[in-house]
């Protein structure tokens, strides 16, 4: 799940991927309950040392070995060796962090099943934690998804500029020089226009120095690495920037607003960011409100160039017709693909979880009920036995079923020896579903309980 550096429009895709695999990931283990304390929540920042980790869980097991409960005491040294294996695969803590949940949980159906995971976040983690609990702690990961877009700053005034990032609740000075530019003043005689020129001429390179600097700052592989930029600082410095030739076109389509602060340097960046606070705060909005808008215009043009819906939308996307595909991550599907084993047919359910708990959607439909002619495409020879009026004769007679038409009255014997004969060819469909349904449409006359239990 990790990723090493990402541009912000290159990387934007495969990064929202990642911020939803992480989502689902918290969502299903904040749903996860265990008995006892045995599920164990490591969060190992980057930097750290794997050696410091070991040493510290191989303290935890001596300390896990004097629990009293038995049962609780197994899954916890359990679970403490599971960790130490998955460290083993690492040399050092990967440039991200290193996130681990491993323990003994308790499904709904009331089983025990044992999850371990690790991964490296999608980006840094600055968190350390180690518990055991009867719950896994995702609070460290939801903080990492609060804000995920890094913004950058430029604070500009007559004494230098500084460049700065702002990623979530971490700000991070970039670079910052300083500039002596001439003042203006009345003095000079004959050669004050020479003096005007000379200042204008600083202030020019002095610009031109931080469009420049922004470039090599804000800017990787030909791509913005920020999500948007704010420009801050005294005077008109920062209005002469964006208004700039030697402003990159790039970036001033990341300006998202204009500051005007009292200081320069980080107390300048301090005071900027409390200033475009409400900007930063809108931006994945105003994205998303832009992105939709642009999908209701196909609509209204009538272009053909859109569609919606799971299945139109995966045939879209197999057919390679899709530019831009937008989706709800809350869209909770599960994608099942049925096969017949007789025919090789396939069938895909796209099914809600409300959906997945009505069984009739997983049921062999090849065998409906009441229709014992579907039973020589299985290859089935039934022998039928009648009785006499007196119940003391007994004739034997076989037969192949062709037709719905030509199909002979089926008795609860008739039943016995088909159950037996499935049993003996080792029928595909046999003991589960597709057997049920043949259950059924054989009871013809009074079944006793006893045979439905075969």
């Amino acid at each position: 799940m990790a990723s090493q550096g990402y541009s912000a429009d290159e990387s934007s895709a495969d990064r929202n991927v990642e911020i939803w695999k992480i989502k689902k990931l918290i969502k299903s283990l904040e749903m996860a309950r265990g008995n006892g304390t045995s599920m164990i929540s490591l969060i190992i920042p980057p930097k750290d040392q794997i050696a410091r980790v070991s040493k510290m869980l191989a303290d935890e097991f001596g300390t896990a070995s004097n629990i009293k409960s038995r049962v609780n005491r197994l899954s916890v040294l359990s679970a403490i060796t599971s960790v130490q294996q998955r460290l083993k695969l690492y040399t050092k803590v990967p440039p991200n962090g290193l996130v681990i949940y491993c323990g003994t949980i308790v499904t709904e159906e009331g089983k025990e099943k044992k999850v371990n995971i690790d991964f490296e976040p999608f980006k840094p983690i600055n968190t350390s934690l180690y518990l055991c609990d009867n719950k896994f702690h995702t609070e460290a990961l939801s903080a990492l998804l609060a804000d995920d877009n890094k913004f950058g700053f430029i604070v500009m005034d007559g004494n230098g500029a500084l460049f700065g990032t702002l990623q979530g609740n971490t700000r991070e000075v970039l670079h910052k020089f300083n500039v002596d530019l001439p003042k203006k003043h009345g003095r000079g005689g004959q050669s004050a226009l020479r003096f005007a020129r000379l200042r204008m001429e600083k202030r020019h390179n002095y610009v031109r120095k931080v469009a420049e600097t922004a470039v090599q700052l804000f800017i990787s592989n030909d791509k913005p690495n920020i999500a948007g930029l704010v420009l801050a600082g005294s005077a008109d410095f920062k209005t002469e920037l964006s208004q700039s030739d030697m402003f990159d076109p790039r970036l001033q389509g990341k300006v998202i607003k204009l500051v005007d602060v009292s200081y320069g340097g980080e107390n300048g960046f301090n005071q900027a960011i409390e200033l475009a606070a409400e900007s930063l705060a809108n931006v994945k909005f105003i994205q998303e409100k832009k992105l939709i808008a642009k999908y209701f215009e196909e609509i209204s043009q009538d272009t053909g160039k859109y569609c919606f819906g799971v299945v139109d939308t995966l045939k879209a996307l197999e057919c390679g017709a899709v530019e831009i595909l937008i989706c709800w991550e809350n869209l909770d599907l599960v994608r099942y693909v049925l096969k017949n084993h007789q025919s090789g047919e396939e069938t895909i359910l796209h099914l809600t979880p409300e959906q997945e708990k009505d069984k009739t959607h997983f049921t062999d439909k090849t065998l409906p009920a009441g229709h014992p002619a579907s039973l020589p495409h299985y290859g089935v020879s039934s022998e039928l036995i009648d009785q006499s009026s007196d119940r003391t004769e007994t004739t034997t007679h076989s037969t192949h079923w062709e037709s719905e038409a030509t199909t002979p009255r089926v008795t609860s014997h008739t039943y016995l020896l088909l159950a037996q004969h499935l049993w003996e060819s080792g029928a595909e469909w046999w003991p589960w579903q597709g057997w049920w349904l043949l259950l059924t449409g054989l009871q013809k006359d009074n079944t006793s309980p006893e045979l439905l239990m075969l």
